[in-house]
């Protein structure tokens, strides 16, 4: 049986350390196989990728903004952040005229 603890992961929340899982288990990005899809409590579909590490297993929901955060990812422009900080990866969208909603 699998003990690890399941976290689900917005945009808004994605840490450093879970950008780079995510990179290194996708590098040339994932597709529908990879998907896993689930309703949640308000009934709404909610699409994500898996990435482990050894006690938790991430659910990632998939947006625009995570696909282009993974395209464009360079692990030197975290090296000033902290592995678990939130604040360190950049809505890719905002200032340019493809923001979205």
């Amino acid at each position: 049986m699998d003990n690890r603890k399941r976290v689900i992961v917005d945009f808004k929340k994605l840490t450093p350390e879970v950008l780079k899982l995510l990179v290194e288990a996708y590098p040339d990005g994932y597709d529908d196989d990879d998907i896993i899809s689930f309703r949640n409590a308000a009934g709404e579909r909610v699409e994500c990728v898996e990435v482990l590490t050894e006690d938790t297993k991430y659910l990632v929901k998939i947006s625009a903004k995570l696909e282009k955060t993974m395209a464009d990812y360079d692990e030197d422009d975290y090296a000033d952040f902290e592995d678990d900080d939130p604040e360190a990866v950049v809505d890719p969208f905002v200032g340019s005229e493809n923001e979205e909603e």
